[in-house]
């Protein structure tokens, strides 16, 4: 199983962005999807996360401004960035959890790689 992100970039605050994570391989379903973000010097904060049917729960600092979803028939995640400060400068990485490879057993969690994300005048 891969997950692969993009999306990333520079935008000025107040701007928006879209990033999208494709997890590939031999896939039933996934349980979980959701995004975290490590800014320089901190830890890994969970963003926002999505369950297969579409229960969300965001970090208390997005919420209004994040809006997460997916598509299972894809098994992509996207997470819509909108009105953004300077302090959601970080990578941003992907994170799938209880991926199903059969009816029976699954994947634990898998990590995609990160995409920066810089928002400054």
């Amino acid at each position: 199983v891969q997950l692969q992100a993009s999306g990333g970039g520079l935008v000025q605050p107040g701007g928006s962005l879209r990033l999208s994570c494709a997890a590939s391989g031999s896939i039933v379903s996934i349980s979980s999807m959701g995004w975290y973000r490590q800014a320089p010097g901190e830890q890994r904060e969970r963003v926002a996360a999505i369950t297969s049917g579409d229960k969300t729960n965001y970090l208390d600092s997005v919420k209004g401004r994040f809006t997460i979803s997916r598509d299972n028939a894809k098994n992509t995640v996207y997470l819509q960035m909108n009105s953004l400060k300077p302090e959601d400068t970080a990578v941003y990485y992907c994170k799938a959890e209880k991926i199903y490879y059969s009816s029976r057993y699954y994947l634990i969690y898998a990590w995609g790689q990160g995409t920066q994300v810089t928002v400054s005048s």
